[in-house]
């Protein structure tokens, strides 16, 4: 919203009146109405500034919680750095692995000492 000027809100007042035919004249009770629409002039304008100042900083604070809720839910894998590449020189010379044992044949079981029972009739 614009600034209101000084004296015209009295003005908008006056003409108002006027067209209601009520007429400001020079008097005690005008200069009272003039010093009122100052006062509220400058509670309106003062209220803007604040406004506007309380707006930015809860938009700059909306803003950061948005931030954090993003960080908190946005997948992994496309937050998640990528692997770095493996090293550009070998790996120093070490022993060849031993060579991997031939496996044993496996031992049978000996049948469950219960298998054997015969069934009695």
């Amino acid at each position: 919203m614009k600034r209101i000027n000084e004296g015209e809100l009295y003005q908008h007042l006056g003409g108002f009146l006027k067209a209601k035919g009520i007429e400001l004249t020079e008097g005690s009770y005008t200069k009272r109405i003039q010093q009122g629409c100052t006062l509220l002039t400058e509670a309106i304008n003062v209220s803007q500034s604040s406004l506007k100042k309380a707006k930015t900083k809860a938009e700059k604070k909306l803003d950061r919680l948005r931030q954090a809720i993003h960080e908190k839910t946005a997948p992994k894998s496309a937050g998640a750095p990528a692997a770095p590449p493996p090293p550009t020189t070998p790996p120093p010379a070490t022993e060849p692995a031993p060579a991997p044992k031939a496996k044993a044949p496996s031992r049978q079981r000996a049948p469950h000492r219960n298998a054997k029972r015969k069934r009695r009739a």
